[in-house]
Parts: C-alpha cells; structure tokens; sequence
C-alpha cells in the first residue's frame, strides 16, 4: 500500500460455523467496488469453503481470493481478487452450525487482528462478522462478546481501565438511530441503570459520536422510561429525578438533547425528521423499533471506541450455516456505515 493510499476496512470473518465467512463472500460478489477497500481477517480455507457455496461462484461475477500476509500488501492484490489475511490458527474448517471452542478461538483471532490493525493506524474502520457467544466462552475468551473484547483492548492500547473507555451501542435502520443507556441486563437491572450520571454519559457519547460524523450540534431526542414519559410524575419519577437532569447538564454543556419524551412516540418522531437520533433507556425500548424496520439492513454500532467499529444486526444463524442462503445485506449496510463514518462512501 503506497503511503497516499487509503487505509483498508478489516472485515473480521466471525464465527467459521455460522454464517459469517458465507456472507463476507456475499458482499464482495455482489459488491465488487468493496475489494479495493476491505481486507478479511479470517481463515483461508474456511473463506475458500465459503465461496464454493455461491451458485454464481463458477460464473458470472465470480472472483478470486488472494492471501496476503499485512495490510500493506493490498497494493499489490490483483484487480478482481478478495484479499485474504491469515489472522487465525486453523488446521481445517470447523463443522457448520455447531458451537466449539475451535470456533471460537478463531472468531476470537479475527477479532484480535483487526482490532490491532486500526489501533496501530493500519487500518481505518473494523466491521466485524457475527460471533456466536457460547462458542467464545468455550475457547475460555473472558469477555462476553465483540463490545466487551473491543473495549478492554482500546482500553490497554491506550493503557487506561476499561471504566475510563466507556461504550454504548448504536442501532441503526434506515430512517432511525437509537442508542442504549443499557445492553444486556435484565430489564429489572436495566432500571437500576437509569441514573442522571449513566443517561448523562450516553448523551455525550453520542454527540461525541456524530460530531466525528461532521454534526455538530446532532438533535439527540431522549426517551423516557415510563408511560408517557412518567405524566408528570403519575407514573413514576424517574424523569424527574435522573432523565430531566441529565438532560439540563447535556444542554448547559452546547449539546442540543431533549425530552424526556414519550417513548410510544418519539422513535416515530425521529424517522419523520424531527430527530437525528433517540437515546433509549433499555435494550427492548430501543431495539423494537429499528428491528421492526428490518433487520436486512440494521447495523450495530459501538460508540465510545477510538475508532469506527460497526457490525451487521443479527447473529450467526446457525441454522442457514451452510446452505447459501443466508442475505448479506446487513453486513453491506455495515461497511457502508464504517465507509460513510471514515470519510469515504462507496457506491
């Protein structure tokens, strides 16, 4: 790679008994523009196993996978050829749809790799394949999924605790952007979550966020927790008491944020324009609305990290594994939004 170019998007493969390597396959068929920007870290003979279920992969839009061994030899990739880096240790191929450690070891490889490669500025975005958590769990991996490993990384890339790198999760569907105060907690947790310092952060995360997007005054629409954003207090004070605050601070400190609103009204608000993004006060409050609007083209974003991570909005279907079937459209709306945030979009 000369040094005017471009640096490549590292596209981590995901868990090799999913649908990860099939769909990465996907994409650079149907997307041929995407070879010259997005390297694979994954396993080259999983890859190559992937390609042979393509029905068009003897035919009309058919490519070639070429191996590299850095990033800075994607120069060099002949034209029409998807470049391939060895980021895992792999003697052959995993079974289809089946959890393992093998698996996930591997997933965890290709993670590792790429999350190295944008830290050490080879890179410029990471989008990541779907990764099956039991099967990290079996290789011993200590963190849960893609956010937790991708934080406590940056997090001793840039020699501070994981407390100091705070991260929330963005989802996106066409039309609608909703960020989480909390993930993946019960929903009895989830309201022990709901303080002015947790809505606070996740208020200016997000302006962080859209402000690298070239935004600098992002209307981020606050949701509130209860009906109808408590009545007044009626049913319940929570938006009085920790959301109302947090959003006096958010606009004392320039960021444009309102609310509490009505949580039955405001992702409808947003997608008709009157919003640029809702913060949610729970993982279902938030998740509703997008995946109803298609989980084809949702994208999960992590904001926080420093730098553009994004994935596509579903898991690794281990039951399509295999067969060829499984869309690649979620993970194409996934490089375009890493494209789009890193400065160039393709086409």
């Amino acid at each position: 790679m000369t040094p005017s170019a471009i640096q490549p998007v590292v596209l981590s493969m995901g868990d090799p008994a999913g649908i990860g390597p099939e769909i990465v396959v996907k994409a650079f068929r149907e997307r041929p523009d995407l070879l010259r920007d997005v390297v694979v870290a994954g396993d080259v003979r999983t890859l190559q196993r992937a390609m042979r279920l393509d029905p068009q992969g003897a035919g009309a839009g058919a490519f070639m996978l070429a191996q590299i061994e850095t990033l800075a030899d994607l120069h060099a990739v002949p034209p029409g050829c998807m470049a391939v880096v060895q980021a895992c240790t792999l003697a052959e191929p995993v079974e289809w749809g089946q959890v393992g450690a093998r698996a996930g070891r591997v997933a965890a490889e290709c993670i590792g790799y790429a999350a190295r490669a944008v830290l050490n500025r080879q890179a410029r975005a990471v989008v990541t394949a779907p990764i099956h958590k039991e099967s990290l769990a079996a290789a011993g991996v200590s963190h849960p999924g893609h956010t937790e490993l991708l934080q406590a990384m940056a997090a001793e890339h840039s020699g501070v605790p994981v407390s100091a790198l705070p991260v929330r999760m963005m989802l996106s569907a066409p039309g609608l952007n909703t960020v989480l105060v909390s993930i993946h907690v019960s929903l009895r947790q989830a309201l022990d979550a709901v303080t002015t310092d947790q809505v606070l952060q996740t208020i200016e995360i997000t302006h962080a966020y859209f402000q690298r997007l070239g935004m600098a005054r992002a209307r981020i629409a606050v949701s509130g927790l209860n009906p109808h954003a408590g009545e007044g207090g009626l049913f319940g004070r929570e938006e009085i008491e920790c959301i109302a605050p947090a959003i006096a601070q958010a606009r004392r400190a320039g960021i444009e944020a309102s609310g509490p609103h009505a949580p039955d009204t405001v992702f409808m608000r947003a997608r008709q324009g009157e919003f640029d993004v809702v913060v949610a006060m729970y993982h279902d409050q938030g998740l509703i609305p997008v995946k109803l609007l298609g989980l084809e083209h949702g994208v999960n974003t992590t904001l926080g990290l420093p730098f553009v991570r994004t994935s596509p909005d579903h898991g690794t279907a281990f039951d399509l594994a295999g067969t060829g079937r499984a869309s690649a459209a979620s993970l194409l709306a996934a490089i375009d939004a890493a494209m789009e945030a890193t400065g160039r979009v393709t086409s």
